[in-house]
């Protein structure tokens, strides 16, 4: 009886695969990124793709400083899994990688190691500076690139692209001439975000806000007239920036808003108010005033409206501490005037905001010199030469309390802007810079909103943030005052103080750059770029360096243009933060230099958050290192948590969601390694046309050509949100919980030739295919595992295409009555399950599936019992389960009565007696 048994199990066609359970894809990973190096997979998809429609993801370049962290990874992997689908759906999707190297981050890590050294920067010759900083990005840049490579990133690594590559410095330059040619940038005195500690201008997406305590004052400006309507009283302004006050040359009032002039009755103790005094407010928020400065009685007197102000004049609040205070300043009417906050007037201080430099210009007034490029005030200002802001305003409240039109102070906590780099706190200061003009002539504010409506936004809300950024930005200031970067390499007539408009001169530039690099412009003395026919003591050579966000905002010029790639790209990705950087400044750029956007699409990702919602800081602890999760659980668990996120919005990172992501993809590889088991042996003999596959197949290809419609649509509109959770709820519920469950008996005891085991081993070839290569963009490692499991060492999945599925699988009457069935079936299995805990059986093949008579719709007996997974079916009144009756076949473990019937196979059924003769 043993031998016989023996026999009969070797009969079984159980599932057999190299593909093994577990992944162990940290090991494995490393060996297939060498495999793809050694067969030069980039090269081969360049050749399989040569002559296809072109499709470009134009990538948008990090900065070369550290190792990469989680938002690099999420960055880097959907741009991945975008331009691998692209490939693998017919497209020439070619990428290439590229870095941002220049600018303030990498200066200022240079040059803590000259502030270790109590050195000076300034005192290290230019060059030798700038060589530090090439290194130093050179090395980041290279840690960088293998970071990507090992996370499976495909893309011409070898030809990568940095805004520090002399021909990438060249034609940044070359970009800067056509804006100096065109007569759109110019150079004026402007407030901009200044940072004392790097003495220098900061562009809007190098700023971050932190909790700053602050002071907060009342001051009174008396009236400078003896007579009039306003003799005698003394108008009230509020600021949280004391130390603007020496810089004041103006006030402002609303034009339609309503003050009124309040004599003050009583104070309480300790108020700077005095009794008897009239100021002059606004009246929504004379209480909120009086209740803050301590005035406990008032009586309120004539009212007017803000244009009743203007043109009065009133003394500045200094003026009698120091002969260069002594003037008087206007009212002026400005439209940025509320009753939010403080009195309704505010003070106008040109050098340090951007309303008060265009009130203050508009009506005449010149911009006092007040604070040097290191925040400390310039000698000649009276009262606070060398003083810094930082501590100012404790002397500037004891100034304003001497001369006595200090009405109140106050400490308060608010947000405040500082230097991503140096966490030190931002001043708005005036300074002679370079701008690209937003209006005028050029209009490229008005072109760039026309080129924001023929893009496509996903998700869509990304149109209006960048949209009402790009309808208030002022002109942009392109100039930093830097030693790392682009020179904007240009001249300025001494005599007309206008700049150089010389096609040859930009082009000479451009020439010496693309051989020699940006270094030129410091190593080369000037006349090797006016030519022979210009003095150069005639010009001034500007030495300030172009803003990173125009390099960065140029490189659709010298990596698509130049490498002759498809231009605008079909797609920018960058995380949402990117709407007023790289994507504005792209845009700005192209418009201003070629009258259209340089994209076609763009695709925005959320921020990567804790898994309790908080931003990652190393003082929390809370950082997820993608190193580290590919050291521990794979490259491919990574790509799946990002895949299974909604990337438009915030995304949560942490031990137990990469527990989680690691169990998903567990399912995801135990499907292949039970598909490939069990096509074991397969071959084109066998082979079953899908039109003439079972009820059971037909409904399975139907589910596949409804996820192969989301595959495409995510192709066609690169919005991939729900796709994967799609297909892994495919495998986990029809495949793993129904499909498989159900035709493992006929897969594993039928005879070969069957029509039902070929049936779905034919439908599990094609269902290889398709959920192997729609696995292929999000899980490029383990996809190929698979395919040279099923089609040698030599095959790869990247270099095959998607698989379709064509609308003749389109069912949806057979899905309407599969839902049906599967309700049905649940019942029965539901009945099974209590059987089972009373243990009047031990398996679901000891019992007969009971149904209602309507349930002879779907199918008959024998093929209920198949989709129940009992021994046999049986029409009645409800939906149950009774005991099978029979004798168990030692071959398939159905109880059947028919097991007995056979004298030469006494154990078994009359299924497996055919089978076993069939293999014999």
């Amino acid at each position: 009886m043993t031998e016989t048994l023996t026999d009969y199990k070797s009969t079984v066609f159980l599932p057999r695969t190299a593909f093994p359970m577990r992944g162990e894809l940290p090991k494995r990973e490393p060996e297939i990124l060498r495999r793809w190096t050694e067969m030069d997979l980039w090269a081969r998809l360049r050749a399989a793709a040569k002559g296809r429609k072109p499709f470009v993801l134009h990538d948008g370049p990090p900065y070369a400083n550290g190792n990469l962290h989680i938002g690099h990874a999420l960055n880097k992997i959907h741009k991945d899994v975008i331009n691998r689908a692209q490939q693998m759906a017919g497209k020439d999707a070619d990428y290439i990688p590229g870095w941002d190297c220049h600018g303030l981050p990498i200066e200022w890590k240079v040059e803590e190691k000259y502030r270790a050294k109590k050195l000076d920067k300034d005192q290290v010759p230019v060059l030798e500076f700038r060589k530090e900083c090439r290194e130093y990005a050179q090395h980041w840049l290279d840690v960088q690139a293998a970071e990507f490579q090992r996370l499976g990133v495909a893309g011409d690594w070898a030809n990568r692209y940095a805004t520090m590559d002399f021909a990438s410095e060249a034609a940044i330059a070359g970009e800067i001439g056509k804006f100096l040619l065109n007569g759109a940038l110019y150079r004026g005195l402007r407030p901009v975000m200044w940072s004392p500690v790097e003495k220098t201008a900061l562009a809007e997406a190098e700023v971050e806000y932190h909790d700053k305590k602050d002071t907060a004052i009342y001051v009174r400006f008396p009236a400078a007239a003896a007579e009039g309507a306003f003799a005698g009283c003394a108008i009230v302004i509020w600021t949280t920036t004391p130390w603007t006050i020496p810089g004041n040359r103006g006030l402002a009032a609303g034009h339609e808003l309503e003050y009124a002039i309040v004599t003050v009755d009583e104070v309480a103790e300790g108020s700077l108010a005095v009794p008897g005094e009239r100021l002059i407010v606004g009246t929504e928020l004379l209480e909120a005033f009086a209740k803050e400065v301590g005035i406990t009685a008032h009586s309120v007197g004539e009212r007017f409206k803000g244009t009743a102000l203007e043109g009065q004049h009133f003394q500045h609040p200094l003026a009698k501490a120091d002969a260069g205070f002594d003037f008087t300043v206007p009212v002026m009417l400005g439209e940025f005037v509320t009753m939010e906050a403080g009195t309704g007037i505010v003070h106008m201080a040109p050098g340090h905001g951007e309303d008060d430099f265009a009130l203050c210009k508009a009506n005449g007034i010149k911009v006092p010199e007040t604070v040097g490029d290191d925040g400390t005030y310039y000698p000649s200002v009276p009262l606070f030469a060398g003083l810094h802001v930082y501590k100012a305003a404790g002397p500037v409240c004891d100034k304003l309390t001497e001369m006595g039109n200090l009405v109140h102070r106050n400490e308060f906590l608010h947000s405040y802007p500082h230097s991503w780099r140096s966490k030190a706190p931002l001043i708005y200061r005036a300074t002679a810079q370079w701008f690209i003009r937003m209006d005028g002539e050029d209009r490229i504010r008005e072109q760039a909103l026309a080129a924001l409506d023929e893009t496509k936004f996903v998700p869509e809300i990304g149109r209006n943030r960048i949209r009402s950024m790009v309808e208030t930005r002022p002109d942009w200031c392109i100039s930093r005052q830097r030693a790392w970067g682009v020179p904007i390499a240009i001249f300025v007539d001494k005599r007309t103080h206008e700049p150089l408009r010389d096609e040859g001169v930009v082009e000479r530039v451009v020439e010496i750059f693309t051989q020699e690099g940006a270094d030129a412009w410091y190593a080369r003395p000037a006349s090797d770029f006016l030519g022979l026919d210009r003095n150069p003591d005639d010009y001034e050579q500007i030495f300030d360096v172009v803003d990173v966000w125009f390099e960065s905002g140029s490189t659709h010029a010298f990596v698509l243009e130049a490498r002759g790639m498809s231009w605008p790209a079909d797609v920018y990705l960058e995380g949402s933060d990117q709407h007023r950087g790289w994507f504005q400044s792209s845009l700005l750029e192209a418009v201003g230099t070629r009258g259209r956007a340089p994209f076609k699409a763009i695709v925005t990702d959320g921020f990567v958050l804790d898994e309790q919602g908080r931003k990652m800081s190393k003082s929390l602890g809370n950082v997820t290192a993608p190193q580290e999760v590919n050291d521990k659980y794979g490259a491919d668990i990574l790509r799946l948590w990002v895949l299974n996120s909604d990337i438009s919005e915030d995304l949560r990172i942490g031990p137990e969601i990469l527990k989680q992501q690691a169990e998903l993809y567990r399912r995801l590889r135990n499907s292949l390694r039970w598909i490939l088991g069990s096509l074991d042996g397969f071959s084109e003999a066998e082979r079953v046309a899908p039109e003439n596959f079972p009820d059971l197949e037909k409904f399975l290809l139907h589910r596949l050509w409804e996820l192969n419609g989301k595959l495409r649509t995510a192709v066609e509109g690169h919005d991939w949100t729900g796709v994967y959770p799609a297909i892994h709820h495919f495998c986990t519920t029809d495949l793993s919980a129904f499909y498989f469950d159900i035709r493992k008996d006929s897969l594993y005891c039928d005879a070969p030739s069957s029509h039902t085991r070929k049936s779905c081993r034919s439908f599990l070839d094609i269902l290889f295919r398709c959920l192997t290569t729609w696995l292929a963009p999000a899980l490029p490692f383990t996809a190929e595992e698979a395919w040279m499991a099923r089609y040698g060492a030599e095959a790869s999945v990247h270099l095959d295409a998607l698989e379709d599925a064509p609308e003749a699988w389109a069912n949806d009457a057979l899905a309407e009555g599969f839902a049906q069935i599967r309700a049905l079936r649940g019942d029965v299995t539901g009945a099974i399950e209590k059987m089972r805990v009373e243990k009047q059986i031990g398996s679901s093949l000891q019992a007969q599936a009971v149904l209602a008579d309507g349930a002879r719709t779907f199918g008959d007996e024998a093929f209920w019992a198949e989709i129940c997974i009992t021994s046999a079916a049986a029409f009645g009144e409800e939906n149950k389960a009774g005991i099978a009756p029979g004798q168990k076949c030692e071959r398939c473990w159905k109880v059947l009565p028919e097991v007995g019937d056979n004298a030469k196979h006494p154990t078994l059924c009359r299924r497996c007696c055919e089978a076993v003769e069939e293999i014999a």
